[in-house]
Protein backbone atom coordinates (compact mmCIF):
# COMPACT_ATOMS: atom_id res chain seq x y z
CA UNK A 1 0.00 0.00 0.00
CA UNK A 2 1.25 3.67 -0.75
CA UNK A 3 1.09 6.13 1.34
CA UNK A 4 0.68 9.74 -0.26
CA UNK A 5 3.77 12.23 0.84
CA UNK A 6 2.28 14.55 3.00
CA UNK A 7 4.56 17.13 1.09
CA UNK A 8 1.85 16.43 -2.02
CA UNK A 9 -0.67 17.36 0.07
CA UNK A 10 -2.06 20.75 0.00
CA UNK A 11 -4.88 21.67 2.80
CA UNK A 12 -8.17 23.09 2.01
CA UNK A 13 -7.35 26.81 2.21
CA UNK A 14 -10.74 27.91 2.93
CA UNK A 15 -14.04 26.02 2.04
CA UNK A 16 -16.80 27.00 -0.59
CA UNK A 17 -19.86 28.93 0.78
CA UNK A 18 -21.67 25.19 -0.10
CA UNK A 19 -19.53 22.86 2.15
CA UNK A 20 -20.31 25.73 4.90
CA UNK A 21 -23.89 25.72 4.43
CA UNK A 22 -23.71 21.58 4.30
CA UNK A 23 -21.35 21.81 7.37
CA UNK A 24 -24.32 23.49 9.41
CA UNK A 25 -27.18 21.70 8.19
CA UNK A 26 -29.90 20.71 10.50
CA UNK A 27 -30.62 16.99 9.85
CA UNK A 28 -34.22 16.03 10.66
CA UNK A 29 -34.26 13.14 13.72
CA UNK A 30 -36.23 10.94 15.40
CA UNK A 31 -35.85 9.89 19.29
CA UNK A 32 -35.83 6.26 20.21
CA UNK A 33 -34.80 5.06 23.59
CA UNK A 34 -34.20 8.65 24.29
CA UNK A 35 -31.20 9.01 21.56
CA UNK A 36 -31.76 11.47 18.53
CA UNK A 37 -30.84 9.62 15.28
CA UNK A 38 -30.61 11.59 11.82
CA UNK A 39 -32.90 10.86 9.06
CA UNK A 40 -30.87 10.70 6.31
CA UNK A 41 -29.54 9.19 3.01
CA UNK A 42 -26.43 7.39 2.77
CA UNK A 43 -25.01 9.84 0.13
CA UNK A 44 -26.20 12.94 1.81
CA UNK A 45 -24.78 11.84 5.26
CA UNK A 46 -21.32 11.09 3.24
CA UNK A 47 -21.27 14.92 1.43
CA UNK A 48 -22.04 15.76 4.87
CA UNK A 49 -19.26 14.48 7.34
CA UNK A 50 -16.79 15.54 3.68
CA UNK A 51 -18.25 19.03 4.86
CA UNK A 52 -17.42 19.08 8.19
CA UNK A 53 -13.96 17.87 7.54
CA UNK A 54 -13.47 20.55 4.84
CA UNK A 55 -14.40 23.58 7.44
CA UNK A 56 -12.91 21.78 9.91
CA UNK A 57 -15.92 21.44 12.19
CA UNK A 58 -14.59 19.80 15.06
CA UNK A 59 -17.42 16.69 15.01
CA UNK A 60 -17.97 13.08 16.67
CA UNK A 61 -20.20 11.02 14.80
CA UNK A 62 -21.07 7.60 16.41
CA UNK A 63 -23.36 4.67 15.00
CA UNK A 64 -26.21 2.95 17.01
CA UNK A 65 -27.37 -0.80 16.73
CA UNK A 66 -28.97 -3.17 18.45
CA UNK A 67 -26.28 -3.99 20.69
CA UNK A 68 -24.92 -0.22 21.29
CA UNK A 69 -28.42 -0.19 23.05
CA UNK A 70 -27.99 -3.01 24.79
CA UNK A 71 -24.78 -1.69 26.27
CA UNK A 72 -25.85 2.24 27.21
CA UNK A 73 -28.52 0.66 29.05
CA UNK A 74 -26.02 -0.56 31.52
CA UNK A 75 -23.49 1.72 31.01
CA UNK A 76 -24.20 5.47 31.92
CA UNK A 77 -20.71 6.87 31.00
CA UNK A 78 -21.59 5.13 27.53
CA UNK A 79 -25.00 6.32 27.25
CA UNK A 80 -23.27 10.20 28.09
CA UNK A 81 -20.63 9.64 25.55
CA UNK A 82 -23.21 9.24 22.54
CA UNK A 83 -25.94 11.51 24.06
CA UNK A 84 -22.80 13.67 23.48
CA UNK A 85 -22.27 13.01 19.87
CA UNK A 86 -22.23 14.78 17.38
CA UNK A 87 -24.57 13.08 14.82
CA UNK A 88 -25.67 9.93 15.71
CA UNK A 89 -26.54 7.10 12.65
CA UNK A 90 -29.17 3.82 13.25
CA UNK A 91 -27.11 1.03 12.07
CA UNK A 92 -28.88 -2.10 11.26
CA UNK A 93 -32.42 -3.99 10.75
CA UNK A 94 -32.66 -3.90 14.77
CA UNK A 95 -33.19 -0.07 14.93
CA UNK A 96 -35.80 -0.53 11.62
CA UNK A 97 -37.61 -3.16 14.05
CA UNK A 98 -37.32 -0.94 17.09
CA UNK A 99 -38.39 2.15 15.09
CA UNK A 100 -41.77 0.54 13.35
CA UNK A 101 -42.45 -0.51 16.49
CA UNK A 102 -42.51 2.80 18.12
CA UNK A 103 -44.25 3.74 14.97
CA UNK A 104 -42.06 5.56 13.41
CA UNK A 105 -39.93 5.33 10.60
CA UNK A 106 -36.09 5.66 9.56
CA UNK A 107 -34.33 7.22 6.36
CA UNK A 108 -32.04 4.87 5.54
CA UNK A 109 -29.92 2.26 7.48
CA UNK A 110 -26.56 4.29 7.63
CA UNK A 111 -24.44 1.17 9.01
CA UNK A 112 -20.59 1.92 8.83
CA UNK A 113 -20.11 -0.84 6.96
CA UNK A 114 -21.98 0.91 3.74
CA UNK A 115 -21.31 4.07 4.36
CA UNK A 116 -17.39 3.70 4.22
CA UNK A 117 -17.31 3.51 0.05
CA UNK A 118 -19.24 6.60 -0.02
CA UNK A 119 -16.54 8.29 2.54
CA UNK A 120 -13.86 6.97 0.50
CA UNK A 121 -15.18 8.97 -2.62
CA UNK A 122 -16.36 11.60 -1.34
CA UNK A 123 -13.01 11.68 0.62
CA UNK A 124 -11.39 11.37 -2.88
CA UNK A 125 -13.38 13.81 -4.78
CA UNK A 126 -12.93 16.76 -1.42
CA UNK A 127 -9.03 15.85 -1.22
CA UNK A 128 -9.39 14.80 2.42
CA UNK A 129 -7.14 12.33 4.71
CA UNK A 130 -8.69 9.55 6.62
CA UNK A 131 -6.49 8.01 9.08
CA UNK A 132 -7.62 3.98 9.96
CA UNK A 133 -7.10 2.95 13.71
CA UNK A 134 -8.29 -0.25 15.05
CA UNK A 135 -8.36 -3.93 14.42
CA UNK A 136 -5.54 -6.81 14.90
CA UNK A 137 -1.80 -6.14 12.97
CA UNK A 138 -2.21 -5.48 9.58
CA UNK A 139 -6.22 -4.96 9.22
CA UNK A 140 -5.94 -1.94 9.00
CA UNK A 141 -3.25 -1.94 6.46
CA UNK A 142 -5.05 -4.23 3.99
CA UNK A 143 -8.17 -1.55 4.71
CA UNK A 144 -6.47 1.31 3.29
CA UNK A 145 -5.28 -0.90 0.26
CA UNK A 146 -9.22 -1.86 -0.15
CA UNK A 147 -9.33 1.44 -0.40
CA UNK A 148 -6.99 2.89 -2.68
CA UNK A 149 -7.19 0.66 -4.91
CA UNK A 150 -11.10 1.14 -5.46
CA UNK A 151 -10.61 4.84 -5.16
CA UNK A 152 -7.06 5.45 -6.86
CA UNK A 153 -6.72 9.60 -5.74
CA UNK A 154 -7.86 9.10 -1.90
CA UNK A 155 -5.13 10.54 0.20
CA UNK A 156 -4.83 7.77 3.12
CA UNK A 157 -3.28 9.87 5.71
CA UNK A 158 -1.99 6.37 8.35
CA UNK A 159 -3.04 3.70 9.90
CA UNK A 160 -1.88 1.54 13.12
CA UNK A 161 -3.51 -1.23 14.68
CA UNK A 162 -5.90 -1.35 18.04
CA UNK A 163 -2.68 -2.58 20.19
CA UNK A 164 -1.51 -0.03 21.93
CA UNK A 165 -0.18 0.57 24.84
CA UNK A 166 -0.80 3.51 27.39
CA UNK A 167 2.84 4.71 26.87
CA UNK A 168 2.78 4.94 23.36
CA UNK A 169 -0.62 6.96 23.10
CA UNK A 170 0.72 10.01 23.35
CA UNK A 171 2.69 9.54 20.35
CA UNK A 172 0.32 7.63 18.69
CA UNK A 173 -1.92 10.97 18.76
CA UNK A 174 0.67 13.04 17.90
CA UNK A 175 1.24 11.01 15.16
CA UNK A 176 -2.27 11.17 14.18
CA UNK A 177 -2.10 14.71 14.22
CA UNK A 178 1.20 15.20 11.52
CA UNK A 179 -1.13 13.15 9.14
CA UNK A 180 -3.52 16.05 8.72
CA UNK A 181 -6.14 13.62 8.42
CA UNK A 182 -9.45 15.51 7.98
CA UNK A 183 -11.17 11.92 9.23
CA UNK A 184 -10.08 9.73 12.03
CA UNK A 185 -12.02 6.35 11.77
CA UNK A 186 -11.66 4.08 14.62
CA UNK A 187 -12.89 0.80 15.02
CA UNK A 188 -12.10 -0.48 18.71
CA UNK A 189 -15.56 -1.99 19.05
CA UNK A 190 -18.22 -0.48 21.36
CA UNK A 191 -18.27 0.80 23.82
CA UNK A 192 -14.42 1.24 23.84
CA UNK A 193 -14.31 3.49 20.59
CA UNK A 194 -16.40 5.94 21.47
CA UNK A 195 -14.91 6.34 24.84
CA UNK A 196 -11.61 6.46 23.72
CA UNK A 197 -12.52 8.94 21.23
CA UNK A 198 -14.44 11.27 24.03
CA UNK A 199 -11.59 10.49 26.32
CA UNK A 200 -8.52 12.41 23.91
CA UNK A 201 -10.85 14.91 21.50
CA UNK A 202 -9.39 17.93 23.21
CA UNK A 203 -6.01 16.65 22.32
CA UNK A 204 -6.61 15.03 18.23
CA UNK A 205 -6.34 17.43 15.84
CA UNK A 206 -8.30 15.62 13.55
CA UNK A 207 -11.81 17.74 12.46
CA UNK A 208 -14.29 14.51 12.37
CA UNK A 209 -13.73 11.40 14.53
CA UNK A 210 -15.73 8.73 13.66
CA UNK A 211 -16.28 5.33 15.92
CA UNK A 212 -16.55 1.97 13.37
CA UNK A 213 -16.66 -1.18 15.20
CA UNK A 214 -15.61 -3.95 12.78
CA UNK A 215 -15.66 -2.07 10.01
CA UNK A 216 -11.66 -2.55 9.21
CA UNK A 217 -12.61 -6.44 9.58
CA UNK A 218 -14.81 -7.08 6.33
CA UNK A 219 -12.49 -4.34 3.74
CA UNK A 220 -9.38 -6.21 4.83
CA UNK A 221 -11.30 -9.68 4.35
CA UNK A 222 -10.81 -10.78 7.75
CA UNK A 223 -14.44 -11.77 7.77
CA UNK A 224 -16.00 -12.07 4.50
CA UNK A 225 -19.28 -10.41 4.72
CA UNK A 226 -22.64 -11.81 4.13
CA UNK A 227 -23.31 -12.29 0.62
CA UNK A 228 -26.00 -9.92 -1.07
CA UNK A 229 -29.01 -11.48 -0.82
CA UNK A 230 -28.47 -12.24 2.65
CA UNK A 231 -28.03 -8.63 3.20
CA UNK A 232 -31.37 -8.20 1.03
CA UNK A 233 -33.02 -10.57 3.61
CA UNK A 234 -32.01 -8.16 6.82
CA UNK A 235 -30.25 -11.11 8.14
CA UNK A 236 -26.40 -10.16 8.27
CA UNK A 237 -26.35 -10.92 11.87
CA UNK A 238 -27.08 -14.50 11.20
CA UNK A 239 -23.97 -14.51 8.81
CA UNK A 240 -21.68 -12.81 11.40
CA UNK A 241 -22.86 -15.59 13.84
CA UNK A 242 -22.02 -18.18 11.30
CA UNK A 243 -18.95 -16.64 11.06
CA UNK A 244 -18.08 -16.11 14.37
CA UNK A 245 -20.25 -18.55 16.68
CA UNK A 246 -18.16 -18.05 19.84
CA UNK A 247 -17.33 -14.76 19.65
CA UNK A 248 -20.46 -13.45 18.69
CA UNK A 249 -23.14 -15.76 20.33
CA UNK A 250 -24.05 -13.76 23.34
CA UNK A 251 -24.10 -10.57 21.65
CA UNK A 252 -26.85 -12.02 18.84
CA UNK A 253 -28.63 -14.77 20.63
CA UNK A 254 -29.09 -13.41 24.20
CA UNK A 255 -28.22 -9.74 22.97
CA UNK A 256 -30.89 -9.68 20.50
CA UNK A 257 -33.71 -10.88 22.61
CA UNK A 258 -32.51 -8.33 24.71
CA UNK A 259 -33.50 -6.01 22.51
CA UNK A 260 -36.58 -7.01 21.21
CA UNK A 261 -37.56 -6.92 24.66
CA UNK A 262 -36.23 -3.35 24.98
CA UNK A 263 -38.08 -2.36 21.59
CA UNK A 264 -41.29 -3.34 22.46
CA UNK A 265 -40.89 -1.12 25.67
CA UNK A 266 -40.40 1.47 23.77
CA UNK A 267 -42.66 0.79 21.38
CA UNK A 268 -45.26 1.22 24.00
CA UNK A 269 -44.04 4.02 25.66
CA UNK A 270 -43.84 5.64 22.25
CA UNK A 271 -47.40 5.23 21.77
CA UNK A 272 -48.18 5.96 24.88
CA UNK A 273 -49.41 2.67 26.10
CA UNK A 274 -47.22 2.34 29.35
CA UNK A 275 -48.86 5.92 30.33
CA UNK A 276 -52.41 5.58 29.65
CA UNK A 277 -51.73 1.96 31.24
CA UNK A 278 -50.42 3.82 34.46
CA UNK A 279 -52.72 6.90 34.31
CA UNK A 280 -55.66 4.42 34.46
CA UNK A 281 -53.92 2.15 37.04
CA UNK A 282 -52.77 5.16 39.68
CA UNK A 283 -56.71 6.07 39.11
CA UNK A 284 -57.64 1.96 40.10
CA UNK A 285 -55.33 2.61 42.92
CA UNK A 286 -56.65 5.88 44.02
CA UNK A 287 -60.01 4.85 44.47
CA UNK A 288 -60.02 1.65 46.02
CA UNK A 289 -57.30 3.17 48.62
CA UNK A 290 -59.10 5.58 49.25
CA UNK A 291 -62.68 3.91 49.65
CA UNK A 292 -61.06 1.30 51.80
CA UNK A 293 -58.98 3.86 53.83
CA UNK A 294 -62.24 5.71 54.50
CA UNK A 295 -63.98 3.00 55.44
CA UNK A 296 -61.26 1.38 57.82
CA UNK A 297 -60.93 5.36 59.35
CA UNK A 298 -64.85 5.94 59.42
CA UNK A 299 -64.28 5.88 63.94
CA UNK A 300 -61.19 8.23 63.82
CA UNK A 301 -63.40 10.41 61.00
CA UNK A 302 -66.43 10.90 63.39
CA UNK A 303 -64.50 11.18 66.57
CA UNK A 304 -62.01 14.40 65.21
CA UNK A 305 -65.32 15.80 64.05
CA UNK A 306 -66.98 15.52 67.18
CA UNK A 307 -64.07 16.68 68.87
CA UNK A 308 -63.97 19.94 66.71
CA UNK A 309 -67.84 20.71 67.06
CA UNK A 310 -67.31 20.66 70.73
CA UNK A 311 -64.33 22.88 71.21
CA UNK A 312 -65.67 25.92 69.82
CA UNK A 313 -69.12 24.95 68.36
CA UNK A 314 -67.44 26.08 64.96
CA UNK A 315 -67.91 24.23 61.25
CA UNK A 316 -66.02 21.03 61.42
CA UNK A 317 -64.55 20.74 57.63
CA UNK A 318 -62.23 23.78 56.02
CA UNK A 319 -62.53 24.38 52.51
CA UNK A 320 -59.92 26.61 50.77
CA UNK A 321 -59.09 27.05 47.14
CA UNK A 322 -56.39 25.22 45.70
CA UNK A 323 -54.41 24.94 42.44
CA UNK A 324 -54.36 21.42 40.87
CA UNK A 325 -53.16 20.01 37.36
CA UNK A 326 -52.20 22.37 34.89
CA UNK A 327 -53.42 25.24 37.28
CA UNK A 328 -56.99 24.19 37.36
CA UNK A 329 -58.76 25.53 40.97
CA UNK A 330 -60.43 23.25 42.96
CA UNK A 331 -61.90 23.33 46.30
CA UNK A 332 -59.89 21.20 48.77
CA UNK A 333 -61.13 19.98 52.19
CA UNK A 334 -59.23 19.15 55.45
CA UNK A 335 -60.52 18.85 59.04
CA UNK A 336 -60.65 22.31 60.60
CA UNK A 337 -57.57 22.48 62.80
CA UNK A 338 -57.55 26.39 63.30
CA UNK A 339 -59.75 29.47 64.96
CA UNK A 340 -62.84 30.90 62.53
CA UNK A 341 -60.81 33.64 62.02
CA UNK A 342 -57.50 32.22 60.98
CA UNK A 343 -57.43 33.34 57.26
CA UNK A 344 -57.94 37.19 58.49
CA UNK A 345 -55.35 37.33 61.15
CA UNK A 346 -53.13 35.54 58.13
CA UNK A 347 -51.67 38.67 57.05
CA UNK A 348 -50.83 39.95 61.12
CA UNK A 349 -48.41 37.02 61.33
CA UNK A 350 -46.80 36.79 57.60
CA UNK A 351 -43.45 38.36 59.25
CA UNK A 352 -43.14 36.02 61.52
CA UNK A 353 -43.19 32.76 58.80
CA UNK A 354 -40.23 30.44 59.45
CA UNK A 355 -40.31 29.38 56.34
CA UNK A 356 -39.11 31.26 53.28
CA UNK A 357 -41.66 33.84 51.01
CA UNK A 358 -43.25 31.45 49.15
CA UNK A 359 -45.02 28.85 51.99
CA UNK A 360 -46.15 30.73 54.88
CA UNK A 361 -45.42 27.90 58.23
CA UNK A 362 -45.07 28.60 62.21
CA UNK A 363 -44.77 26.11 64.75
CA UNK A 364 -46.52 27.66 67.46
CA UNK A 365 -49.11 29.61 65.06
CA UNK A 366 -51.53 31.06 67.50
CA UNK A 367 -54.40 30.25 65.11
CA UNK A 368 -54.54 26.54 65.80
CA UNK A 369 -56.99 25.37 68.25
CA UNK A 370 -56.05 22.14 70.73
CA UNK A 371 -57.32 19.92 68.60
CA UNK A 372 -56.31 21.49 65.35
CA UNK A 373 -52.29 20.75 67.25
CA UNK A 374 -53.23 16.90 67.84
CA UNK A 375 -54.92 16.19 64.49
CA UNK A 376 -51.46 18.15 62.95
CA UNK A 377 -49.07 16.13 64.69
CA UNK A 378 -50.76 12.79 63.28
CA UNK A 379 -51.79 14.41 59.85
CA UNK A 380 -55.69 13.50 60.92
CA UNK A 381 -56.38 16.85 59.47
CA UNK A 382 -55.67 15.75 55.90
CA UNK A 383 -58.03 12.71 55.72
CA UNK A 384 -61.34 14.39 54.27
CA UNK A 385 -58.94 14.88 51.58
CA UNK A 386 -59.76 11.08 50.53
CA UNK A 387 -63.20 12.34 49.38
CA UNK A 388 -61.07 14.49 47.06
CA UNK A 389 -58.59 11.65 46.11
CA UNK A 390 -62.64 10.16 45.33
CA UNK A 391 -63.77 13.18 43.08
CA UNK A 392 -60.50 12.77 40.88
CA UNK A 393 -59.45 15.78 41.72
CA UNK A 394 -56.62 14.83 43.77
CA UNK A 395 -54.73 12.00 44.13
CA UNK A 396 -53.12 9.51 47.03
CA UNK A 397 -49.73 10.32 45.55
CA UNK A 398 -48.35 13.61 44.07
CA UNK A 399 -47.49 17.25 44.63
CA UNK A 400 -49.13 18.60 47.82
CA UNK A 401 -51.80 21.52 46.36
CA UNK A 402 -50.69 24.88 46.33
CA UNK A 403 -52.57 28.23 47.59
CA UNK A 404 -53.49 30.65 45.34
CA UNK A 405 -50.86 32.90 47.24
CA UNK A 406 -47.81 30.72 46.79
CA UNK A 407 -48.63 30.21 43.22
CA UNK A 408 -48.76 33.74 42.27
CA UNK A 409 -44.82 33.84 43.41
CA UNK A 410 -43.89 31.08 41.21
CA UNK A 411 -40.55 32.00 39.58
CA UNK A 412 -39.18 29.58 36.44
CA UNK A 413 -39.36 25.92 36.79
CA UNK A 414 -41.41 26.17 39.86
CA UNK A 415 -44.60 25.78 37.62
CA UNK A 416 -43.22 22.03 36.49
CA UNK A 417 -45.03 21.03 39.74
CA UNK A 418 -48.27 21.81 38.70
CA UNK A 419 -47.87 19.37 35.51
CA UNK A 420 -49.19 16.33 37.86
CA UNK A 421 -52.61 15.76 40.07
CA UNK A 422 -51.95 17.11 43.50
CA UNK A 423 -51.44 14.19 46.39
CA UNK A 424 -52.17 13.47 49.98
CA UNK A 425 -48.97 11.98 50.43
CA UNK A 426 -45.60 13.01 47.91
CA UNK A 427 -41.79 12.55 48.10
CA UNK A 428 -41.08 15.34 50.65
CA UNK A 429 -43.35 14.31 52.71
CA UNK A 430 -42.12 11.54 53.78
CA UNK A 431 -38.78 12.92 53.78
CA UNK A 432 -39.26 15.86 56.67
CA UNK A 433 -42.68 17.76 55.69
CA UNK A 434 -42.34 21.36 56.35
CA UNK A 435 -38.87 20.98 57.27
CA UNK A 436 -38.27 20.76 53.74
CA UNK A 437 -37.43 24.10 52.14
CA UNK A 438 -39.68 25.11 48.85
CA UNK A 439 -37.29 25.14 46.49
CA UNK A 440 -36.20 21.85 47.57
CA UNK A 441 -39.73 20.64 47.66
CA UNK A 442 -40.35 21.88 44.11
CA UNK A 443 -36.84 19.98 42.71
CA UNK A 444 -38.42 17.03 44.44
CA UNK A 445 -42.00 17.41 43.30
CA UNK A 446 -40.36 17.35 39.83
CA UNK A 447 -38.43 14.66 39.82
CA UNK A 448 -41.60 12.85 41.15
CA UNK A 449 -43.69 14.12 37.99
CA UNK A 450 -40.69 12.92 35.61
CA UNK A 451 -40.60 9.17 36.39
CA UNK A 452 -43.65 8.54 38.21
CA UNK A 453 -44.80 5.43 38.05
CA UNK A 454 -47.12 2.60 39.87
CA UNK A 455 -43.96 1.26 42.00
CA UNK A 456 -42.97 4.88 42.99
CA UNK A 457 -46.57 5.72 43.98
CA UNK A 458 -46.68 2.04 46.08
CA UNK A 459 -43.12 3.07 48.09
CA UNK A 460 -44.28 6.19 48.96
CA UNK A 461 -47.79 5.04 49.77
CA UNK A 462 -45.58 2.38 52.25
CA UNK A 463 -43.85 5.35 54.09
CA UNK A 464 -46.13 7.37 54.85
CA UNK A 465 -47.53 5.86 57.97
CA UNK A 466 -43.58 5.99 59.12
CA UNK A 467 -43.43 9.20 58.40
CA UNK A 468 -46.34 10.40 60.25
CA UNK A 469 -45.95 8.76 63.20
CA UNK A 470 -42.25 10.40 63.64
CA UNK A 471 -44.24 13.92 63.47
CA UNK A 472 -40.81 15.07 61.54
CA UNK A 473 -42.29 18.48 60.28
CA UNK A 474 -45.65 18.39 61.21
CA UNK A 475 -46.89 21.54 62.34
Amino acid sequence: MKLTPLSDFQPIAGAALADRIEATRSWPKTTLFGLPLVLAKREEIARHIMARAGIQEKSVINFVNAHCINQQASDPEYRDVLLNSSLLLPDGVGMEIAAGLASTRLAENLNGTDLFPAICREAQEEGVGIFLLGGLPGVADATAAWAVTNYPELRIAGTNSGFFGADTEAALIERINRSRAGILLVGFGVPLQEKWIARNRHRLNVPVLMGVGGLFDYYSSRIPRAPKFIRACKSEWMWRLAMEPRRMAKRYIVGNALFLARAALEGLKARRIVSRANSAGKRLIDILGAATAITLLLPILLATALAIRLEDKGPVLFRQTRIGKDGAPFDMIKFRSMYIDAEARRDALLSQSERDGTCFKMRDDPRITRSGRFIRRFSIDELPQLFNVLSGAMSLVGPRPALISEVSTYRGSHWKRLAGKPGITCTWQVRGRADIPFERQAIMDRAYLKRANLWIDLVLLLCTPGAVISGRGAY
